[in-house]
């Protein structure tokens, strides 16, 4: 139904949102820091979008969206970038506050390395292919920028609520890739899923995550200054 995409923005956003009250989390208290960040990553990504899209990397399944559009992105796939980014987030906040335990350095820099040459590797021999080339990159790059040029500590905990977050993505982006609601040209992409998700979208997801959190931990960190 017309109303597909946008029932899965609600259901992906309404718990985080419910539960950012719990006084334990108190997420509430944090919004503040994570709507400038959301507001830059997202102009970022809708550009990218936009771009993809016109290009025809992906496009979207008109039998489940409401039909009202910008630039040729369907409104649901603006709210993506809004409740996506937000329930992450959240997920990353819980896990913060709840779970002491977190990943030592070395094996922290052991998947950001095995990722890095993963990503590279895969832009290396797949740069025809504009999805692999720019979704690699760019979370390669993240990585790179965060682990090594401003040497943030904060990567052990993003590694922890990114592998939380896997549960609902492959619930969610399960969902809508194989309706579908969005459709992939495979000739921009490996070719290769996990389910009916393109593997690039496990990078594309990382990429917007590091943007989001590392936002995120920046406005907190330079109010603690303030």
């Amino acid at each position: 139904m017309s109303y597909t995409y946008l029932l899965i923005n609600i259901a992906t956003i309404l718990f985080p949102l419910a539960l950012s009250f719990d006084k334990k989390v108190a997420f509430y208290k944090s919004w503040k820091f994570i709507w400038p960040g959301m507001a830059i990553t997202a102009m970022f990504f809708l550009v990218w979008d936009i771009l993809f899209t016109i290009q025809g990397v992906w496009s979207f399944n008109d039998k489940y969206i409401i039909g009202i559009k910008l630039f040729q992105l369907p409104l649901e796939e603006i709210l993506f970038f809004i409740t996506v980014p937000f329930a992450c987030i959240f997920i990353y906040a819980c896990i913060t506050r709840y779970i002491k335990w977190r990943p030592g350095v070395m094996l922290t820099d052991i998947a950001v390395n095995a990722i890095i040459v993963y990503a590279l590797l895969n832009c290396c021999f797949n740069y025809h292919k504009l999805y692999t080339l720019v979704s690699f990159l760019l979370a390669g790059a993240l990585l790179i920028l965060i682990r090594y040029v401003y040497k943030l500590h904060w990567l052990n905990r993003f590694f922890m609520a990114y592998v939380v977050t896997l549960i609902p993505f492959y619930v969610i982006n399960g969902y809508l890739t194989s309706i579908p609601v969005v459709i992939y040209n495979n000739a921009q992409n490996l070719g290769s899923r996990v389910g009916s998700i393109p593997i690039e979208d496990h990078f594309y997801l990382m990429a917007l995550l590091l943007m989001n959190i590392g936002f995120f931990e920046y406005f907190k960190k330079r109010s603690l200054v303030q």
